[in-house]
């Protein structure tokens, strides 16, 4: 079932989506398409993408699925490096690859009607027979490519198979209890990992439904979950305080949901007034596009805790290691590891790039770039800060996370963000951005006052800065490096 921003819904069966898949898979052959051929995917989340995917996937063509709001210039990158031979598009984003157009197979336009720049994509659904048999293929044969955002460099293109998805799809049906009788929720953008591993591909493998919006909307949340009868929902923490934000009505109670997991930091106090206002269980997760499902997970039964990304979930194994990969002791920072199989249960490797394919995957362990604590206590991992946002102050390592905890538990502050900036004196000088609550005036005097209250003197922020809101990715993670250039591009701070 799809909802698109007008409200407007449409739907599927089982069936009709299998014709649907297969008249396009034929019409896919007919333009030249073969095995290990790469189709690129421009388009908003919707039936579309669904029909797409398992059409490309079906054939051994690797789906290429990419961020409708990329400009043209990153489009290009993207296209050339993955290798496209033929793209799937709406109108509205054609004028990103009329360049293009002589080096591809064929332009498909979803919800158009054909004219100069492509033909319909419905058209041809329409207009070609469906495929009687599909090509043989093998587990270990790639599946996608799903590109990873850039923030320092260009985005790697993370290999995924056929087994991949299988086993997420295994893993997370298991994990999240899910039955022919749930429905999942899917509002974040389907180009990214998070819609295909731990709802889209689950639902299918126990026959559930998957229910669709066109764009994650914080206002109407639960009421699209309530009108497409949703049981399950999945998000960051960013959407989630955007809901937190909205006025509360009592009507966005009254839903079907019985399960959202999120990941990435939120306050206690955040995650109290979400269960309660909404009435739904929270499951906090830790995954990446690389690591394919959810090494860490709090569990659906027994104790549980939101502040922690949660324990090790079946099919892995998690360990914390220091700079030279040895483990640490419980309660001490260190790298995590996920223990996998390339192609199986961990990412393939890298796109043309085996440098960075062997600096992530090294021993049938893949290092993630991020740091954790394990408490010694009840075994629950905490996030510490990625790698590359460990400030270096005075000789001393600083966890941009650990203070925005601090600052994010002070009443007033809606949330934080934390960075470091080149310092000729003490390597790195510490800046934070707030968004103050509504109502609230705030000052940096006393959002420093509570650091050196709480945080060693070498850990408080030189500067506060109060923003409305922060630059964010597709999938709501601030994006730092435009904090960095916003205090350059203000004289605030000078580059090494």
């Amino acid at each position: 079932m799809f909802e698109d921003q007008q409200e407007q819904t449409s739907s599927l069966t089982y069936e009709e989506f299998l014709d649907k898949v297969r008249r396009l898979a034929r019409a896919l052959q007919q333009y030249g398409i073969q095995k290990g051929n790469k189709v690129l995917l421009h388009l908003p989340n919707g039936i579309d993408f669904m029909i797409s995917w398992f059409s490309v996937t079906s054939i051994g063509a690797v789906m290429v699925p990419t961020n409708v709001l990329s400009t043209a210039e990153e489009m290009a990158y993207l296209l050339e490096h993955s290798e496209t031979k033929l793209v799937i598009t709406e109108k509205e984003y054609v004028h990103k690859f009329t360049r293009f157009r002589d080096q591809l197979n064929g332009l498909f336009l979803a919800r158009s009607d054909e004219d100069d720049y492509g033909v319909s994509l419905q058209n041809i659904i329409h207009d070609t027979e469906p495929l009687t048999a599909f090509p043989r293929l093998s587990s270990d044969d790639i599946a996608s490519i799903l590109y990873t955002s850039g923030t320092t460099s260009k985005p790697k293109g993370v290999l995924l198979t056929h087994a991949n998805y299988i086993y997420v799809a295994e893993i997370m049906s298991k994990t999240l209890r899910m039955s022919p009788d749930d429905r999942v929720f899917i509002v974040l953008p389907m180009f990214h990992g998070n819609g295909q591993y731990y709802l889209a591909m689950p639902a299918l493998t126990v026959g559930a439904s998957i229910a669709i919006a066109e764009r994650f909307s914080a206002s109407r949340y639960f009421q699209q979950a309530k009108r497409l009868r949703a049981t399950v929902g999945s998000l960051f923490a960013a959407p989630l305080k955007m809901i937190l934000k909205k006025p509360y009505r009592s009507a966005d109670a009254e839903h079907s949901l019985r399960l959202i997991i999120f990941a990435q930091s939120i306050t206690r106090e955040q995650l109290r007034e979400f269960e309660q206002r909404y009435r739904v269980s929270l499951r906090q997760l830790y995954g990446m596009t690389e690591t394919v499902g959810t090494p860490l997970i709090n569990p659906l039964d027994g104790y549980y805790n939101n502040i922690s990304m949660g324990r090790p979930t079946i099919g892995y194994r998690v360990k914390l290691v220091d700079e030279n990969g040895h483990e640490v002791k419980d309660g001490e920072a260190g790298q995590i590891i996920v223990n996998g199989i390339p192609g199986r249960t961990i990412m393939k490797g890298y796109f043309h790039n085996e440098e960075a394919t062997s600096s992530t995957i090294k021993d049938g362990w893949l290092y993630t770039g991020d740091v954790a604590r394990k408490d010694p206590n009840d075994g629950f991992f905490y996030f510490v800060d990625r790698q590359k946002d460990m400030i270096r102050r005075a000789g001393e390592n600083v966890a941009a996370g650990e203070v925005e905890e601090v600052i994010n538990q002070y009443e007033g502050v809606f949330e934080s963000a934390v960075i470091g900036v080149p310092d000729e004196i003490r390597d790195e000088a510490i800046h934070a951005f707030v968004i103050a609550k509504d109502g609230y005036d705030l000052s940096g005097q006393e959002i420093i006052d509570v650091c050196k209250q709480k945080l060693a003197k070498f850990k408080v922020p030189e500067a506060i800065h109060f923003v409305d809101e922060f630059p964010r990715t597709s999938v709501g993670k601030i994006q730092k490096h435009e904090l960095k250039k916003f205090l350059y591009e203000k004289g605030a701070a000078k580059r090494k």
